[in-house]
């Protein structure tokens, strides 16, 4: 491999200020939030375009909430699989055939609407990287960012005075060259080099074991009349299986016509069998269970399912965007073992077929034993909600830092009984901003309290009687150098608190105020307003900037 030379004969090196390693959905999605900052900088990828198969793909309210901040929101959801398509998670013989069990997925539950209502101005859609990716690096390359595909990062090297040079390899002219950065951010997935030239301490659980995810395309529409639903698991407890198939999820890509068939091999089946494209067409056809329907595989591909999680993320300015594996957070991947139960209860888990015919055919038996095992299978069904209906694990993130003022605070009151399913509205300092659903006097176009803040900047929500802390605000901004956006809510200001639930969930007096920060969490908060505003929002303010 050869080096770049420059015009005058020597090595030649780029200068960047942000350098990102990985395209994918950390990567480019970083590369959106830092340019709507007005920073630049660079991307590489080792691949030669964006996601070529749909890989990752439920978006939750979390996330939708970040690019709506940066105004991706609408065009995410033009081209997103939502509302009934995900209706429903199943579980089944066949795609076709019987059905043993569905439960409402991702807030179309009627008893959880409203939970979900509460929580957030945005709702789940299925987005597959396929389609995300591309939005998410044209967004970055329009507002300041550059994108290189077919280029491998390889090593980086410290320098004295603070910089980073990354050593990186064209693909296409195989020549290598290096690039000067102020920050290096690896989001360069699971197998990670940058995460590895960093030697940070991984937290390893054991793998749960090998899938097969099958691409293909089969028109279902007529199938799915009363099926509706992003997520089907196949499997046949009565029947043997292939080695490779032990049982099947089934996940909507395109409804109704393209799907991805994720096959989980067998207990201690090993990872040896290499099945031709004929077996896994066989195996394919049968999931769908209705032969006149024709089955064009797309692609096959093997992947572990791992739960690996690195100790930490940066080093000095290093960053690792984000864990390794398939475990993200606590309950990532959880959602397999939520399952056992059902197949447990299903008789899928015995490995002699005649006890697992007698297990399954428990089910429709008028006994006391049919009783406990039809009970047993509608108690997992149920806890699989801890899966398909986390709202709280998936917006009860809390953060204690020297960015969250708490001197004002008492201790924190404990999250719900079960943090999973519920989801904690407050203002503490640390919690997300509540929703809350505003408008104008002359009503218009709504707009949710999430929409005030972000944007870049600091916000400040007070209500009637807090005018002095909109002057504050101004008087802190100019001293400090920063944007702070204020806002009154209440009757005859500057929004109107159309359902009262700002009221509710604002546990503050009308003239207290709630700074947010502008990843549109709450920094602090004051119940009332004080006689030193000025000097305490400036003090408050320093304090979270750390200045």
């Amino acid at each position: 491999m050869s080096s770049f030379v420059g015009v005058n004969g020597g090595e030649q090196i780029v200068e960047i200020d942000l350098l990102i390693i990985g395209a994918g959905p950390a990567g480019a999605a970083l590369a959106c939030f830092l340019c709507q900052h007005g920073l630049k900088g660079l991307i590489l990828a080792a691949t030669p375009s964006t996601a070529d198969t749909p890989r990752a793909h439920i978006t939750n309210m979390a996330a939708l909430e970040c690019l709506r901040d940066i105004g991706l929101e609408e065009e995410c959801k033009r081209v997103a699989v939502k509302g009934d398509c995900m209706q429903h998670t199943r579980w089944c013989r066949s795609m076709a055939g019987e059905e043993f069990a569905r439960i409402y997925s991702w807030g179309n539950d009627p008893s959880r609407t409203g939970d979900y209502d509460a929580a957030s101005p945005c709702s789940h859609v299925d987005i597959p990287q396929t389609i995300l990716e591309p939005i998410l690096v044209r967004h970055a390359t329009h507002n300041g960012f550059q994108c290189r595909f077919d280029t491998s990062f390889l090593s980086y090297d410290r320098q004295p005075d603070g910089s980073i040079i990354s050593e990186v390899l064209d693909g296409i002219s195989k020549q290598t060259y290096k690039i000067r950065s102020k920050y290096l951010f690896g989001c360069d997935g699971a197998r990670s080099q940058v995460l590895r030239q960093l030697n940070i301490p991984l937290a390893k659980k054991p793998g749960q074991g090998l899938a097969i995810n099958v691409l293909a395309k089969v028109d279902l529409e007529e199938v799915m009349q009363y099926r509706l639903g992003n997520l089907h698991w196949v499997m046949r407890p009565d029947e043997d299986q292939p080695a490779f198939n032990w049982a099947t999820v089934v996940r909507m890509v395109k409804p109704w016509n393209e799907w991805m068939f994720i096959l989980f091999p067998r207990p201690g089946a090993g990872v040896d069998f290499n099945p031709s494209k004929d077996e896994y067409l066989e195996c394919v056809k049968n999931i769908v269970g209705d032969d006149s329907l024709k089955v064009e595989i797309l692609n096959i591909s093997k992947w572990f399912v791992n739960e690996i999680v690195a100790e930490y993320y940066s080093e000095g300015n290093i960053l690792e965007r984000q864990p390794v594996g398939a475990s993200v957070v606590e309950r990532t991947n959880q959602g397999l073992r939520d399952h056992i139960p059902v197949w447990e209860a299903l008789g899928m888990m015995d490995p002699s077929l005649e006890v697992r015919k007698m297990q399954f055919a428990e089910l429709s038996q008028p006994s006391p034993e049919g009783a406990k095992r039809r009970a047993k299978l509608q108690e997992a069904v149920k806890e699989t909600s801890h899966e398909f209906h986390g709202v709280g694990v998936e917006m009860n993130q809390r953060y204690v830092s020297k960015a969250v003022y708490l001197d004002d605070e008492s201790i924190r009151p404990p999250l719900p009984d079960d943090p999973v399913l519920e989801h904690e509205i407050t203002t503490y300092p640390g919690s997300r901003l509540p929703h809350a659903w505003l408008n104008t006097r002359l009503p218009g176009k709504r707009l949710s309290t999430i929409d005030l803040a972000g944007h870049g900047a600091f916000c400040l929500l007070t209500g009637i009687g807090g005018e002095i802390w909109k002057a504050a605000a101004a008087r802190a901004a100019a001293e400090l150098g920063i944007e702070i956006n204020t806002y009154t809510i209440g009757w005859g200001q500057d929004f109107h608190d159309v359902y009262f639930d700002w009221t509710q969930r604002r546990e503050i007096d009308d003239d207290g105020c709630v700074l947010i920060r502008p990843d549109r969490f709450v920094a602090w908060r004051s119940k009332t307003v004080v006689p030193n505003a000025v000097a305490k929002l400036i003090a408050v303010l320093k304090s979270t900037l750390g200045v």
